[in-house]
Protein backbone atom coordinates (compact mmCIF):
# COMPACT_ATOMS: atom_id res chain seq x y z
CA UNK A 1 0.00 0.00 0.00
CA UNK A 2 1.41 3.49 -1.11
CA UNK A 3 0.98 5.66 1.91
CA UNK A 4 2.39 8.25 -0.11
CA UNK A 5 -1.40 10.66 -0.26
CA UNK A 6 -0.79 11.10 3.71
CA UNK A 7 1.83 13.48 2.92
CA UNK A 8 -1.15 15.86 1.13
CA UNK A 9 -2.02 17.02 4.90
CA UNK A 10 1.63 17.98 6.58
CA UNK A 11 2.41 19.66 3.09
CA UNK A 12 -0.77 21.78 3.81
CA UNK A 13 -0.30 22.29 7.17
CA UNK A 14 3.45 24.06 6.08
CA UNK A 15 2.13 26.06 3.92
CA UNK A 16 -0.89 27.35 6.28
CA UNK A 17 1.85 28.06 9.09
CA UNK A 18 3.57 30.07 6.13
CA UNK A 19 1.04 32.16 6.00
CA UNK A 20 -0.37 31.66 2.27
CA UNK A 21 -4.28 32.13 2.45
CA UNK A 22 -6.23 29.19 3.09
CA UNK A 23 -7.94 28.57 -0.47
CA UNK A 24 -3.92 29.32 -2.11
CA UNK A 25 -2.47 26.66 0.41
CA UNK A 26 -5.00 23.80 -0.90
CA UNK A 27 -5.15 24.66 -4.49
CA UNK A 28 -1.05 24.79 -4.06
CA UNK A 29 -1.68 21.19 -2.69
CA UNK A 30 -3.64 19.77 -4.69
CA UNK A 31 -1.41 20.64 -7.73
CA UNK A 32 1.69 19.24 -6.56
CA UNK A 33 0.26 16.22 -5.33
CA UNK A 34 -1.99 15.77 -8.58
CA UNK A 35 0.79 16.35 -11.00
CA UNK A 36 2.74 14.26 -8.63
CA UNK A 37 0.47 11.27 -9.30
CA UNK A 38 -1.07 11.99 -12.57
CA UNK A 39 1.39 14.03 -14.32
CA UNK A 40 0.15 17.26 -16.30
CA UNK A 41 -2.77 14.93 -17.32
CA UNK A 42 -4.21 16.44 -13.81
CA UNK A 43 -4.95 20.00 -15.68
CA UNK A 44 -7.87 18.54 -16.85
CA UNK A 45 -9.14 16.90 -14.01
CA UNK A 46 -8.46 20.46 -12.70
CA UNK A 47 -10.80 22.14 -15.22
CA UNK A 48 -13.38 19.71 -14.87
CA UNK A 49 -13.65 20.74 -10.78
CA UNK A 50 -14.24 24.03 -11.80
CA UNK A 51 -17.41 23.28 -13.85
CA UNK A 52 -18.48 21.12 -11.30
CA UNK A 53 -18.59 23.72 -8.79
CA UNK A 54 -19.19 26.52 -10.50
CA UNK A 55 -22.58 24.94 -12.33
CA UNK A 56 -23.38 23.11 -8.59
CA UNK A 57 -27.15 23.98 -8.39
CA UNK A 58 -27.02 24.00 -4.74
CA UNK A 59 -24.33 26.13 -4.30
CA UNK A 60 -25.99 28.88 -5.26
CA UNK A 61 -27.45 29.08 -2.42
CA UNK A 62 -24.22 30.50 -0.46
CA UNK A 63 -23.99 34.06 -2.00
CA UNK A 64 -28.04 34.23 -1.50
CA UNK A 65 -27.48 33.66 2.05
CA UNK A 66 -24.83 35.88 2.65
CA UNK A 67 -26.83 38.75 0.65
CA UNK A 68 -29.59 38.15 3.20
CA UNK A 69 -27.24 38.73 6.02
CA UNK A 70 -25.41 41.74 4.75
CA UNK A 71 -28.79 43.32 4.23
CA UNK A 72 -30.06 42.13 7.65
CA UNK A 73 -27.02 44.06 8.69
CA UNK A 74 -28.10 47.15 7.60
CA UNK A 75 -32.03 46.66 7.67
CA UNK A 76 -31.93 47.96 11.50
CA UNK A 77 -33.39 44.92 12.59
CA UNK A 78 -30.78 44.27 15.40
CA UNK A 79 -31.31 47.76 17.12
CA UNK A 80 -35.17 47.21 17.05
CA UNK A 81 -34.27 43.40 18.55
CA UNK A 82 -32.25 44.79 21.27
CA UNK A 83 -34.75 47.48 22.08
CA UNK A 84 -38.43 44.92 22.10
CA UNK A 85 -36.62 41.80 23.41
CA UNK A 86 -34.92 43.48 26.61
CA UNK A 87 -38.25 45.19 27.24
CA UNK A 88 -39.54 42.05 28.09
CA UNK A 89 -36.48 40.52 29.78
CA UNK A 90 -34.44 42.67 31.75
CA UNK A 91 -36.55 42.20 35.10
CA UNK A 92 -35.14 38.71 34.84
CA UNK A 93 -31.53 37.58 37.13
CA UNK A 94 -29.16 38.21 34.40
CA UNK A 95 -32.35 39.76 32.46
CA UNK A 96 -30.03 41.44 29.87
CA UNK A 97 -27.93 38.53 28.82
CA UNK A 98 -30.93 36.20 28.39
CA UNK A 99 -32.42 38.97 26.41
CA UNK A 100 -29.01 38.64 23.87
CA UNK A 101 -29.19 35.23 23.85
CA UNK A 102 -32.94 35.76 22.67
CA UNK A 103 -31.22 38.26 19.89
CA UNK A 104 -28.51 35.98 18.80
CA UNK A 105 -31.02 33.55 17.86
CA UNK A 106 -33.69 35.25 15.77
CA UNK A 107 -30.91 37.31 13.82
CA UNK A 108 -29.12 33.98 13.19
CA UNK A 109 -32.25 32.38 12.03
CA UNK A 110 -32.31 35.69 9.90
CA UNK A 111 -29.01 35.92 8.84
CA UNK A 112 -27.34 32.54 7.88
CA UNK A 113 -23.73 33.71 8.19
CA UNK A 114 -21.46 32.45 10.55
CA UNK A 115 -19.38 35.63 12.55
CA UNK A 116 -22.16 38.31 11.66
CA UNK A 117 -24.27 37.61 14.56
CA UNK A 118 -21.28 38.06 17.18
CA UNK A 119 -20.18 41.96 16.09
CA UNK A 120 -23.74 43.24 15.50
CA UNK A 121 -25.31 42.24 18.69
CA UNK A 122 -21.73 42.55 20.60
CA UNK A 123 -21.60 46.46 19.43
CA UNK A 124 -24.97 46.92 20.86
CA UNK A 125 -25.39 44.45 24.04
CA UNK A 126 -21.95 44.94 25.31
CA UNK A 127 -22.18 49.38 26.73
CA UNK A 128 -25.53 48.38 28.43
CA UNK A 129 -24.73 45.54 30.04
CA UNK A 130 -21.21 46.92 31.25
CA UNK A 131 -23.18 49.95 31.97
CA UNK A 132 -24.81 47.98 34.60
CA UNK A 133 -21.89 45.89 35.99
CA UNK A 134 -22.50 43.03 34.86
CA UNK A 135 -20.00 40.18 35.26
CA UNK A 136 -16.96 40.70 32.42
CA UNK A 137 -16.88 36.43 32.34
CA UNK A 138 -20.88 36.51 31.59
CA UNK A 139 -20.80 39.12 29.26
CA UNK A 140 -18.19 37.13 26.82
CA UNK A 141 -19.37 33.98 27.53
CA UNK A 142 -22.63 35.74 26.38
CA UNK A 143 -21.84 37.21 23.21
CA UNK A 144 -19.33 34.61 21.95
CA UNK A 145 -21.80 31.97 22.78
CA UNK A 146 -24.49 33.20 21.55
CA UNK A 147 -23.08 34.66 18.15
CA UNK A 148 -21.79 31.27 17.72
CA UNK A 149 -24.86 29.97 17.29
CA UNK A 150 -25.32 30.95 13.40
CA UNK A 151 -23.11 27.44 12.98
CA UNK A 152 -26.20 25.45 14.51
CA UNK A 153 -29.35 27.69 13.99
CA UNK A 154 -30.55 27.31 10.59
CA UNK A 155 -30.25 28.62 7.75
CA UNK A 156 -26.62 28.31 8.18
CA UNK A 157 -24.63 28.73 5.07
CA UNK A 158 -22.60 25.77 6.72
CA UNK A 159 -24.95 23.20 5.84
CA UNK A 160 -25.27 24.39 2.12
CA UNK A 161 -21.37 23.51 1.61
CA UNK A 162 -21.43 20.83 3.77
CA UNK A 163 -24.57 18.76 1.79
CA UNK A 164 -23.60 17.79 -1.39
CA UNK A 165 -19.81 16.86 0.07
CA UNK A 166 -21.79 14.30 2.54
CA UNK A 167 -24.13 13.39 -0.42
CA UNK A 168 -27.28 14.41 1.63
CA UNK A 169 -29.97 16.76 1.43
CA UNK A 170 -29.45 19.90 2.31
CA UNK A 171 -33.06 20.30 3.79
CA UNK A 172 -32.34 17.43 6.03
CA UNK A 173 -29.49 19.30 7.54
CA UNK A 174 -31.58 22.38 8.02
CA UNK A 175 -34.15 20.89 9.20
CA UNK A 176 -32.25 18.28 11.42
CA UNK A 177 -30.44 21.21 13.09
CA UNK A 178 -33.65 23.05 14.07
CA UNK A 179 -33.54 21.03 18.00
CA UNK A 180 -30.11 20.97 18.04
CA UNK A 181 -30.11 24.74 17.77
CA UNK A 182 -33.11 25.13 20.01
CA UNK A 183 -31.33 22.68 22.73
CA UNK A 184 -28.23 24.41 22.90
CA UNK A 185 -29.65 28.27 23.19
CA UNK A 186 -32.26 27.00 25.60
CA UNK A 187 -29.33 25.94 27.97
CA UNK A 188 -27.62 29.24 27.84
CA UNK A 189 -30.38 31.00 29.07
CA UNK A 190 -31.27 28.56 31.75
CA UNK A 191 -27.69 28.66 32.73
CA UNK A 192 -27.70 32.31 32.60
CA UNK A 193 -30.61 32.59 34.89
CA UNK A 194 -29.29 30.20 37.93
CA UNK A 195 -26.46 31.66 37.82
CA UNK A 196 -27.73 35.12 38.31
CA UNK A 197 -30.26 33.79 40.61
CA UNK A 198 -27.62 32.28 42.84
CA UNK A 199 -25.51 35.46 42.41
CA UNK A 200 -27.08 38.32 42.02
CA UNK A 201 -24.26 40.63 41.72
CA UNK A 202 -23.18 38.89 38.29
CA UNK A 203 -26.45 40.02 35.84
CA UNK A 204 -28.56 42.56 38.22
CA UNK A 205 -31.82 42.82 37.52
CA UNK A 206 -32.72 46.77 36.22
CA UNK A 207 -35.39 48.23 38.68
CA UNK A 208 -38.46 49.69 37.63
CA UNK A 209 -38.45 53.20 35.90
CA UNK A 210 -40.32 56.16 35.71
CA UNK A 211 -40.45 56.06 32.07
CA UNK A 212 -40.96 52.53 31.80
CA UNK A 213 -43.54 51.71 28.80
CA UNK A 214 -47.32 50.49 29.06
CA UNK A 215 -47.75 47.66 28.12
CA UNK A 216 -49.52 48.66 25.03
CA UNK A 217 -46.21 50.29 23.44
CA UNK A 218 -44.25 47.44 24.52
CA UNK A 219 -46.73 44.94 22.53
CA UNK A 220 -46.28 47.45 19.63
CA UNK A 221 -42.73 47.83 19.86
CA UNK A 222 -42.31 43.82 19.67
CA UNK A 223 -44.00 43.34 17.36
CA UNK A 224 -42.70 45.80 15.06
CA UNK A 225 -39.35 44.62 15.95
CA UNK A 226 -40.08 40.70 15.74
CA UNK A 227 -42.98 39.89 13.49
CA UNK A 228 -41.03 41.08 9.95
CA UNK A 229 -37.78 38.85 10.74
CA UNK A 230 -40.15 35.72 11.65
CA UNK A 231 -41.61 36.39 8.18
CA UNK A 232 -38.50 35.88 6.66
CA UNK A 233 -37.86 33.14 8.60
CA UNK A 234 -41.01 31.76 7.53
CA UNK A 235 -40.31 32.31 3.99
CA UNK A 236 -36.99 30.37 4.49
CA UNK A 237 -37.02 27.60 6.86
CA UNK A 238 -41.09 27.15 6.64
CA UNK A 239 -41.08 26.70 2.85
CA UNK A 240 -38.39 23.91 3.08
CA UNK A 241 -39.84 22.19 6.24
CA UNK A 242 -43.80 22.40 3.83
CA UNK A 243 -41.87 21.43 1.18
CA UNK A 244 -42.82 24.47 -1.01
CA UNK A 245 -39.41 25.22 -1.99
CA UNK A 246 -35.83 23.75 -2.55
CA UNK A 247 -33.13 25.22 -0.31
CA UNK A 248 -31.67 27.18 -2.74
CA UNK A 249 -34.97 28.67 -4.21
CA UNK A 250 -35.66 28.89 -0.19
CA UNK A 251 -32.39 31.17 0.02
CA UNK A 252 -33.70 33.42 -2.70
CA UNK A 253 -37.00 33.84 -0.65
CA UNK A 254 -34.64 35.00 2.08
CA UNK A 255 -32.46 37.46 0.08
CA UNK A 256 -35.82 39.21 -1.56
CA UNK A 257 -37.16 39.59 1.67
CA UNK A 258 -34.03 40.92 3.48
CA UNK A 259 -34.42 43.42 0.99
CA UNK A 260 -38.24 44.39 1.38
CA UNK A 261 -37.26 44.21 5.33
CA UNK A 262 -34.86 47.13 4.66
CA UNK A 263 -37.36 49.01 2.53
CA UNK A 264 -40.02 48.25 5.41
CA UNK A 265 -37.47 49.83 7.89
CA UNK A 266 -36.94 52.86 6.07
CA UNK A 267 -33.31 51.79 5.95
CA UNK A 268 -33.01 50.73 2.21
CA UNK A 269 -30.91 53.58 -0.27
CA UNK A 270 -28.44 52.42 -3.54
CA UNK A 271 -25.45 53.10 -1.40
CA UNK A 272 -26.95 50.34 1.71
CA UNK A 273 -27.63 48.10 -1.25
CA UNK A 274 -24.69 48.63 -3.36
CA UNK A 275 -22.43 48.31 -0.17
CA UNK A 276 -24.39 44.71 0.51
CA UNK A 277 -23.62 43.26 -3.18
CA UNK A 278 -20.01 44.15 -2.77
CA UNK A 279 -19.82 42.59 0.65
CA UNK A 280 -21.64 39.54 -0.38
CA UNK A 281 -19.19 39.43 -3.85
CA UNK A 282 -15.98 39.67 -1.83
CA UNK A 283 -17.15 36.84 1.07
CA UNK A 284 -18.57 34.37 -1.72
CA UNK A 285 -15.76 34.61 -4.04
CA UNK A 286 -13.58 33.88 -0.99
CA UNK A 287 -15.88 31.19 0.29
CA UNK A 288 -16.07 29.93 -3.32
CA UNK A 289 -12.04 29.95 -3.73
CA UNK A 290 -11.97 28.01 -0.96
CA UNK A 291 -14.57 25.30 -2.33
CA UNK A 292 -12.57 25.26 -5.18
CA UNK A 293 -9.52 24.51 -3.96
CA UNK A 294 -10.73 21.79 -1.05
CA UNK A 295 -12.64 20.40 -3.76
CA UNK A 296 -9.06 19.89 -6.14
CA UNK A 297 -7.23 18.40 -2.98
CA UNK A 298 -9.90 15.89 -2.73
CA UNK A 299 -9.84 14.45 -6.51
CA UNK A 300 -5.76 14.35 -5.81
CA UNK A 301 -6.05 12.28 -2.58
CA UNK A 302 -8.41 10.29 -3.37
CA UNK A 303 -6.97 9.96 -7.35
CA UNK A 304 -3.62 8.68 -5.04
CA UNK A 305 -5.38 6.21 -3.29
CA UNK A 306 -6.04 8.28 -0.42
CA UNK A 307 -9.35 6.50 0.34
CA UNK A 308 -8.07 2.83 0.44
CA UNK A 309 -5.22 3.93 2.42
CA UNK A 310 -7.56 5.78 4.86
CA UNK A 311 -9.57 2.48 4.70
CA UNK A 312 -6.93 0.19 5.28
CA UNK A 313 -6.04 2.29 8.54
CA UNK A 314 -9.38 1.96 9.99
CA UNK A 315 -9.66 -1.65 9.54
CA UNK A 316 -5.96 -2.40 11.30
CA UNK A 317 -7.08 0.18 14.25
CA UNK A 318 -10.17 -2.20 14.49
CA UNK A 319 -12.42 1.22 15.80
CA UNK A 320 -15.94 0.27 15.38
CA UNK A 321 -18.50 2.89 13.91
CA UNK A 322 -17.98 4.60 17.10
CA UNK A 323 -14.26 4.89 17.51
CA UNK A 324 -14.13 5.68 14.23
CA UNK A 325 -16.99 8.82 15.08
CA UNK A 326 -15.20 9.19 17.93
CA UNK A 327 -11.70 10.21 15.73
CA UNK A 328 -13.52 12.11 13.31
CA UNK A 329 -15.01 14.79 15.68
CA UNK A 330 -11.69 14.61 17.61
CA UNK A 331 -9.66 15.86 14.61
CA UNK A 332 -12.51 18.21 13.75
CA UNK A 333 -12.26 19.99 17.22
CA UNK A 334 -8.45 19.97 17.04
CA UNK A 335 -8.41 21.60 13.26
CA UNK A 336 -10.98 24.43 14.27
CA UNK A 337 -7.40 25.76 16.56
CA UNK A 338 -5.95 26.58 12.90
CA UNK A 339 -8.30 26.67 9.93
CA UNK A 340 -11.76 28.00 9.61
CA UNK A 341 -15.18 26.30 9.39
CA UNK A 342 -15.03 26.05 5.49
CA UNK A 343 -11.67 24.54 5.81
CA UNK A 344 -12.46 21.53 8.33
CA UNK A 345 -15.84 20.58 6.28
CA UNK A 346 -14.19 20.38 3.11
CA UNK A 347 -11.15 18.16 4.33
CA UNK A 348 -12.78 16.66 6.70
CA UNK A 349 -16.20 15.69 4.89
CA UNK A 350 -15.27 14.28 1.87
CA UNK A 351 -12.39 11.79 3.13
CA UNK A 352 -14.31 10.14 6.05
CA UNK A 353 -18.10 10.51 4.81
CA UNK A 354 -16.85 6.89 2.40
CA UNK A 355 -15.89 5.19 5.74
CA UNK A 356 -18.79 6.54 8.32
CA UNK A 357 -20.96 5.54 5.21
CA UNK A 358 -19.72 1.94 5.59
CA UNK A 359 -19.69 1.39 8.95
CA UNK A 360 -23.52 2.45 8.96
CA UNK A 361 -23.21 5.58 10.44
CA UNK A 362 -26.24 8.39 9.24
CA UNK A 363 -25.00 11.38 7.86
CA UNK A 364 -27.18 13.61 8.90
CA UNK A 365 -26.84 12.78 12.22
CA UNK A 366 -22.85 12.98 12.14
CA UNK A 367 -23.22 16.19 9.78
CA UNK A 368 -25.08 17.78 13.00
CA UNK A 369 -22.80 16.65 15.44
CA UNK A 370 -19.59 17.50 13.10
CA UNK A 371 -21.30 21.07 13.53
CA UNK A 372 -21.59 21.83 17.34
CA UNK A 373 -17.95 20.38 17.49
CA UNK A 374 -16.67 23.24 14.93
CA UNK A 375 -18.64 25.51 17.13
CA UNK A 376 -17.11 24.34 20.16
CA UNK A 377 -13.47 24.49 18.42
CA UNK A 378 -14.62 28.20 17.68
CA UNK A 379 -14.92 28.98 21.02
CA UNK A 380 -12.24 26.98 22.83
CA UNK A 381 -8.72 28.81 23.96
CA UNK A 382 -6.11 29.49 22.32
CA UNK A 383 -7.07 30.24 19.26
CA UNK A 384 -10.83 30.70 19.31
CA UNK A 385 -11.91 32.86 16.42
CA UNK A 386 -15.06 33.77 18.64
CA UNK A 387 -12.51 35.09 21.09
CA UNK A 388 -10.50 37.69 18.19
CA UNK A 389 -14.72 38.67 17.15
CA UNK A 390 -14.96 39.92 20.44
CA UNK A 391 -11.54 41.36 20.96
CA UNK A 392 -12.01 43.80 18.38
CA UNK A 393 -15.45 45.30 19.66
CA UNK A 394 -14.29 44.72 23.43
CA UNK A 395 -13.64 47.62 25.88
CA UNK A 396 -10.38 47.64 27.10
CA UNK A 397 -11.16 46.87 30.85
CA UNK A 398 -12.29 43.32 29.19
CA UNK A 399 -9.03 41.50 29.62
CA UNK A 400 -8.22 37.86 27.70
CA UNK A 401 -8.32 36.73 31.06
CA UNK A 402 -12.11 37.53 31.36
CA UNK A 403 -12.81 36.22 27.84
CA UNK A 404 -10.78 32.78 27.89
CA UNK A 405 -12.50 32.08 31.85
CA UNK A 406 -16.00 33.60 30.53
CA UNK A 407 -16.21 31.28 27.57
CA UNK A 408 -15.53 28.08 29.78
CA UNK A 409 -18.76 27.42 30.60
CA UNK A 410 -20.38 27.26 27.37
CA UNK A 411 -18.26 25.49 26.23
CA UNK A 412 -19.14 22.73 28.63
CA UNK A 413 -22.85 23.32 27.31
CA UNK A 414 -21.88 22.41 23.39
CA UNK A 415 -20.62 19.61 24.88
CA UNK A 416 -23.63 18.38 26.77
CA UNK A 417 -25.51 19.37 23.49
CA UNK A 418 -22.96 16.98 21.66
CA UNK A 419 -24.10 14.21 24.27
CA UNK A 420 -27.53 14.44 23.91
CA UNK A 421 -26.82 14.47 20.08
CA UNK A 422 -25.08 11.40 19.94
CA UNK A 423 -26.99 9.86 22.86
CA UNK A 424 -30.46 10.55 21.54
CA UNK A 425 -29.98 10.34 17.99
CA UNK A 426 -33.66 10.77 17.07
CA UNK A 427 -33.31 14.59 18.24
CA UNK A 428 -31.80 15.06 14.92
CA UNK A 429 -33.36 12.95 12.93
CA UNK A 430 -36.90 12.76 13.72
CA UNK A 431 -38.01 16.21 12.16
CA UNK A 432 -36.20 15.76 8.86
CA UNK A 433 -38.34 12.16 8.79
CA UNK A 434 -41.73 13.58 9.75
CA UNK A 435 -41.61 16.57 7.30
CA UNK A 436 -39.55 16.12 4.40
CA UNK A 437 -39.96 11.79 3.94
CA UNK A 438 -42.46 11.29 1.35
CA UNK A 439 -45.63 9.15 2.27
Amino acid sequence: MDYTSLLLFPFLLVLLFAGFPVAFSMMATAFVFGVWTFGWAFVFQVSEKIEDVASNFVLAAVPLFVFMGTMMERSGIANRLFEAIHLWTRRLPGGLAVGTVLMCIVFAASSGVVGATETVIGLLAIPVMMRYAYNKELVVGTICAGGSLGTIIPPSVVVVIMGPLANVSVGDLLVGMIFPGLIMAGSYIVYILVLCWLRPSAGPRIPPGPDDPPLGEKLRVTARALVPPLCMIFAVLGSIMLGWAAPTEAAALGAAGSVVLTIFYGTFTLRVLHEAVMKTLLISTMIMAIILGGSMMTGAFVGAGGIAVAQELVNSLSLGPWGLLGIVLFLAFLAGFFLDWISIVLILVPIFSPLLTGAGIDMVWFCIALLIVIQTSYLSPPMAPAIFYFRAISPPEITTGHMYRGVLPFIGLQLVTLAIVLSFPGVVLWLPKMLLTPG
